[in-house]
C-alpha cells in the first residue's frame, strides 16, 4: 500500500457550482508567447521556445546528455537576464559547479538548489519566481504527504501534479528530467506524461557521438520535429547539416550499403542503411536490426525472396543505419531491400543514388509522402539519381536525375548495375 486514502465522511451530497460553459467561437486565442533557449534544435523540437506555465518532460538513457542540455539550456537563459533555478536531487552544488565550468555555464542569474523536499522546493521557487525552473530528477523528489519512498508511483504522480500546479500557478517554465527503465520507457506510472505538457526523449547513448532529441508529446507544438546534437567534451553542439554528419564515414564503393532520404518532420535526413548477409553455420538463421524495425526488415527479406528470387532462407542477414540513429518510416524499404541485395550478391549499390520508396507484400514499389523535398535534399548534397515509385507524381528537378520504378525487380536492376 503506496497511499494511504481516508474515509469518505457521511452526509448528503453537496450540487456542484454551477459552471458556465463558453461558445468555442468565443474563446480568445492569443498567440502563446514564447522564448528562445538559445540552442536553434532544442527551440525546433519545443516548436519555437519555451512557454511560459509549460512542464516538460525530458527522458533518455543514462548519459544520453539530458542534463548536460538542460544546464546549457540554463546558462543561456541566465546569460540573457533571466533568473532560472536548477534544482537537483542527485548532484551537490558542487558537482554541479564542477559539471557546468566544463560547459562554460558561468551566469550568476543561474541559482543552484540541491534539495529533494518537494515542499521546501515549492517554498524556494515562490520565493524566487524566476522564470524557468529544472528538476533533475523527478525520480528523486518527495512529498511527505504520500508515504512511500522517492521514486514510487504515488510519490512521482503526486510531486508532477504538485509541480504542474506549481507552474501553471505562478506562469514557470518548469523542465523535469525522468528516468527510463530498462526497456526505454519512461520509469514511474503512465500519468506522469499524461500530466506534462510536453514529453522529449533523447535518443543514442555513450556509445555514439549523435544524440537526436524527439518530442511525443507537445501540448505547443508539432510532434514531427527532431533535433540533432553531437557530444563533445564541452557539451552538445548543434548539428547543422545532419545529413552530411551521418553520411561523413560512409565508405567507398562496399556492397551492403544503400542511401535513403527518411522523413522526420518538416526535415529531410538522408542516412546511410547498411546490411550484412553470410551464410549461417547454424539450422535457423539469424536476423538482426539495429535502427530499423525488425519486422519490417523481416518481411523486406520474404519480398527478396519470393519476389526477386533471392534465396536467403539459408542466410544470417544483419541489418542497421549507421549513426546511431531510429528510423521507423516505410520510405526507407527500397534503400533496405537494395542493401541486402547489394551485401548477397557482393556488388556495391551506385554511389550517386539516392532510394526511396515502400515496398508492398507484392513486390511494387509504393507512393511515400513529400518525395520532391526528399529530391531536393538529395540534390543539395551532391547526389546524381533519385530512384522514386512509378506512381508518384514526381516533375523534373534541376540538378538530379529522377527515376521512377515499377516493383522490386526493376528497382534492385537499376539500383546495382
Amino acid at each position: 500500500m503506496e497511499e494511504a486514502v481516508a474515509p469518505a465522511a457521511a452526509g448528503p451530497i453537496r450540487p456542484a457550482s454551477a459552471a458556465r460553459a463558453v461558445a468555442i467561437t468565443a474563446v480568445d486565442t492569443g498567440a502563446e508567447p514564447r522564448t528562445s533557449t538559445g540552442i536553434g534544435e532544442f527551440d525546433r523540437v519545443l516548436g519555437g521556445g519555451l512557454v511560459a506555465g509549460a512542464l516538460v518532460l525530458v527522458g533518455g538513457e543514462p548519459g544520453a546528455g539530458k542534463s548536460t542540455l538542460l544546464l546549457q539550456v540554463c546558462q543561456h537563459l541566465a546569460a540573457g537576464g533571466q533568473q532560472v533555478v536548477y534544482v537537483s536531487g542527485e548532484e551537490s552544488p558542487a558537482q554541479i559547479t564542477l559539471r557546468g565550468r566544463r560547459l562554460g555555464v558561468s551566469a550568476p542569474s543561474l541559482l543552484l538548489l540541491a534539495e529533494n523536499d518537494l515542499e521546501a522546493i515549492i517554498a524556494a521557487v515562490e520565493r524566487i519566481h524566476p522564470s524557468a525552473v529544472v528538476v533533475d530528477s523527478i525520480q528523486t523528489v518527495y512529498t511527505s504527504d504520500v508515504p512511500s519512498a522517492p521514486g514510487s508511483v504515488g510519490q512521482v504522480r503526486e510531486c508532477a501534479a504538485a509541480l504542474m500546479r506549481l507552474a501553471k500557478g505562478q506562469t514557470i517554465t518548469v523542465l523535469i528530467v525522468g528516468h527510463v527503465t530498462k526497456e526505454g520507457q519512461l520509469a514511474g506510472p503512465r500519468v506522469l506524461e499524461h500530466i506534462v505538457d510536453t514529453v522529449l526523449y533523447f535518443e543514442g547513448d555513450q556509445h555514439h557521438a549523435y544524440r537526436v532529441l524527439r518530442a511525443t508529446k507537445n501540448r505547443f507544438g508539432s510532434t514531427n520535429e527532431i533535433g540533432v546534437f553531437e557530444m563533445h567534451s564541452d557539451g552538445l553542439k548543434e548539428v547543422a547539416n545532419p545529413s552530411a554528419a551521418f553520411l561523413s564515414e560512409r565508405a567507398a564503393d562496399a556492397s551492403g550499403s544503400a542511401v535513403v532520404c527518411a522523413l522526420e518532420g518538416t526535415r529531410p535526413l538522408l542516412l546511410e542503411v547498411q546490411a550484412l548477409v553470410t551464410p549461417t553455420v547454424f539450422g535457423m538463421p539469424r536476423r538482426t536490426a539495429s535502427g530499423v524495425d525488425y519486422n519490417r526488415m523481416v518481411l523486406m527479406l520474404a519480398v527478396l525472396e519470393k519476389r526477386a528470387g533471392m534465396h536467403l532462407s539459408s542466410h544470417d542477414v544483419y541489418a542497421s543505419i549507421a549513426g546511431g540513429v531510429s528510423v521507423d518510416e516505410p520510405a526507407i524499404d527500397l534503400g533496405l531491400a537494395a542493401a541486402v541485395a547489394s551485401s548477397l550478391r557482393d556488388r556495391p549499390v551506385d554511389a550517386q543514388t539516392v532510394a526511396v520508396g515502400e515496398i508492398g507484400l507484392a513486390g511494387e514499389i509504393r507512393a511515400v509522402p513529400q518525395l520532391a523535398r526528399r529530391a531536393a535534399e538529395a540534390a543539395r548534397l551532391g547526389f546524381r539519381r533519385v530512384i522514386v515509385p512509378r506512381t508518384a507524381d514526381m516533375p523534373e528537378m534541376e540538378g538530379i536525375e529522377i527515376t521512377p520504378v515499377g516493383d522490386i525487380g526493376q528497382a534492385l536492376a537499376t539500383l546495382i548495375p
